[in-house]
């Protein structure tokens, strides 16, 4: 396989996976909508995303995902697939329903339909998915054993109870590394979309006659990463208000964990799903397999930035997030080789290194809260 389309390409992971894989000799097709969101109003004159790769990929579309010509296009003569497009963030999902179940399930379903009804030469697909879809991580129960909580109720966060509970259960839970094996019960909508993007893509796939890969990407960072658009991730929004010396305000209790995985790592993983015959129709955890907390996350930025900016744990919550989900690598390690080589630690310096060299960008943080809270999306 040596003709390759990556969906979404222009993005932060798709335009580092394309200089990657450009690097390693394939030819690389990108198609891509240069959304505002996440590349500016002038995307093809201003976004380093795109430039990055634009003088460097063999063909880029411009265009959208869900347009069935241009999908049509995209599609002939590739051998594999690399489908990244989809609209991102759990929170701007609950009240974006309709735009992300069209671009998300909409346009996967394009892409399927027309492997299905048409010649095509793909051998092989593999979907971005996402940690969402597992919505709170895998626990221990000393009464129970391994337990899945559901979505935290709003009226226990809003008296400032923001651990999982368990029916049944009286003492505390345990957290453990969430395998994949784990329930699927996302809490969000765009967990909804990504566990039905990776539905149809293992069942039609499989189908006929693809092989299928899904990677459930945890928290993805690193440099190049959007500072200005507001749902990318706490790493790009916390330093977006460092530079603006403005004040963090740190939900719940500031214990809330996540797993943040670095870009490289993550585009490793993936050329590795790609180019082994152990990966074809399985599922695979992409993380660092280690929890590390919103607390920790600011005081390191801070330390890194040099800045005098502060924090205050304000005990404000967003429905549909979760409190801890971190990745279990067992599968991925064993079948694919594969490792992360970058610390949280690492990783975060490199970032904030980046961060330090590029022009403060315009802050949308507040006004994307302003959004949900008039929605009833946070408190």
């Amino acid at each position: 396989m040596n003709k390759i389309l990556i969906t979404g390409g222009a993005g932060f992971i798709g335009s580092n996976l394309a200089v990657k894989l450009l690097s390693k000799g394939y030819q690389v097709t990108i198609l891509d909508n240069l959304s505002p969101q996440i590349h500016g109003q002038s995307p093809e004159t201003a976004s380093p995303l795109y430039l990055s790769i634009r003088d460097k990929v063999t063909r880029f579309i411009k265009g959208d995902v869900c347009d069935p010509e241009t999908v049509k296009e995209a599609l002939a003569g590739q051998d594999a697939v690399i489908h990244l497009a989809a609209e991102t963030g759990t929170g701007q999902s609950m009240y974006q329903i309709e735009k992300y179940t069209q671009v998300n399930i909409g346009a996967t379903a394009l892409i399927l339909d027309n492997l299905t009804n048409h010649p095509h030469s793909v051998k092989k697909m593999i979907i971005a998915s996402s940690r969402a879809i597992y919505g709170e991580g895998k626990y221990l129960s000393e009464e129970l054993g391994p337990v899945y909580p559901e979505a935290r109720p709003a009226e226990e966060l809003a008296k400032g109870k923001f651990e999982v509970q368990y029916p049944g259960c009286s003492k505390p839970l345990q957290l453990v590394a969430t395998d994949e094996d784990s329930k699927i019960h996302p809490t969000s909508v765009y967990g909804i979309t990504k566990q039905n993007q990776e539905q149809m893509v293992m069942t039609v796939c499989k189908a006929i006659g693809i092989a299928p890969v899904a990677l459930r990407y945890q928290n993805v960072y690193g440099p190049g990463q959007s500072l200005s658009n507001p749902y990318t991730g706490i790493l790009s929004i916390f330093s977006n208000l460092i530079k603006h010396n403005k004040e963090i305000n740190i939900f719940e209790d500031g214990e809330e964990s996540r797993d943040f995985v670095y870009i490289d790592d993550v585009v490793d993983a993936t050329i590795l799903a790609l180019e082994k015959k152990e990966a074809d129709g399985e599922v695979f955890n992409v993380g660092s397999g280690v929890p590390t907390s919103v607390i920790q996350i600011t005081e390191q930025l801070l330390k890194e930035y040099n800045s005098s900016s502060t924090y205050r744990i304000s005990g404000n919550f967003r429905i549909g997030d979760i409190r801890h989900n971190y990745a279990d690598l067992t599968r991925i390690s064993r079948s694919l080789g594969f490792s992360p080589q970058v610390t949280v630690q690492e990783g975060i310096h490199r970032f904030a290194s980046w961060v330090k060299g590029q022009p403060v960008q315009e802050d949308n943080y507040s006004k994307s809260l302003k959004e949900m809270e008039q929605k009833g999306l946070y408190k």
